[in-house]
């Protein structure tokens, strides 16, 4: 009998009691996905999956993207599959959304463990919804009416420029060949609950677009400020086999480096999203 034991009061919940070579359709994955949308955080300790199962059980999940707009995939017949070795630069200490560059963030991340350091490596997912409410009424009112601007360009440009000679992947059906800023509204009305949430994150949030710049760094301060609170977050100790999937509309995480030297590789298969939709 699948379980689900809550993480905090507000995000994340422990799945036990299912075996995710066994989610193959979106009708096996439907209980799962209804689950995500309320924890915006499931944890799968102690899964068994290969490479071709975990892209089986995400697309049950939702429809995959492909791995990165810009960074290859695993194979040709992984192009799903999102590679995060701590050797290449797969490393991301820093609260961040995933890919919030994009017209089309993806949905959510389902992210497997494949080679742990022997201590460290944690990840930490922080609730925006939560970071959101903490916000007092007369901030919350003008959140509500601001823009950001998300800007992919100092983590990728140079690798799609230079390792790739400007011929990124495709992405929402077309060819990345730049990567621009893009405008997303801070704050974000979740397409299946109606609940909001701040949608802005220190990766790849830059400006807020109605003010003025010292006014925007000021407001980017107070907002990173929030969604760092301790009392928002879960912080997941890694072990052989783990799967964990998050909401991207309503959570940011941060991979936390403390390994050193270590190697630390991570499989990240992201599901196909929507324009993000403000208040």
């Amino acid at each position: 009998m699948t379980t689900l034991d809550r993480l905090t009061p507000t995000i994340g919940a422990t799945v036990t009691g299912v075996d995710l070579n066994d989610v193959r359709t979106r009708a096996d994955g439907a209980p799962l996905r209804a689950a995500l949308a309320e924890h915006k955080l499931l944890v799968f300790p102690g899964q068994s999956l290969t490479p071709t199962a975990h892209r089986d059980f995400a697309a049950a999940l939702g429809e995959t993207t492909r791995a990165h707009p810009v960074v290859p995939g695993l194979d040709a017949e992984h192009p799903e599959i999102y590679v995060l070795d701590s050797g290449d630069g797969g490393k991301a200490p820093v609260w961040h959304t995933d890919v919030t560059f994009m017209a089309h963030p993806p949905l959510g991340s389902v992210l497997r463990a494949v080679t742990l350091p022997p201590t460290g490596g944690d990840t930490c997912w922080t609730d925006l919804e939560a970071a959101y409410l903490f916000l007092s009424p007369v901030l919350r009112d003008l959140a509500d009416r601001l823009t950001a601007l998300h800007d992919g360009r100092e983590d990728f440009d140079e690798y799609l420029r230079d390792r790739l000679g400007g011929e990124g992947n495709t992405w929402e059906g077309q060819q990345v060949r730049s990567l621009e800023p893009v405008p997303h509204p801070v704050v974000r009305v979740h397409p299946e609950t109606g609940r909001r949430s701040l949608f802005v994150n220190p990766g790849f949030t830059t400006r807020l677009v109605e003010v003025t710049e010292p006014e925007s760094r000021a407001l980017l301060a107070v907002f990173f400020a929030v969604i760092g609170r301790p009392e928002f977050t879960v912080r997941h100790r890694w072990s052989p086999g783990d799967v964990v999937v998050w909401d991207n509309r309503s959570t940011a995480h941060y991979a936390v480096d403390d390994y050193g030297d270590q190697q630390r590789v991570m499989h990240r298969i992201t599901l196909r999203g929507d324009r993000p939709v403000g208040v």
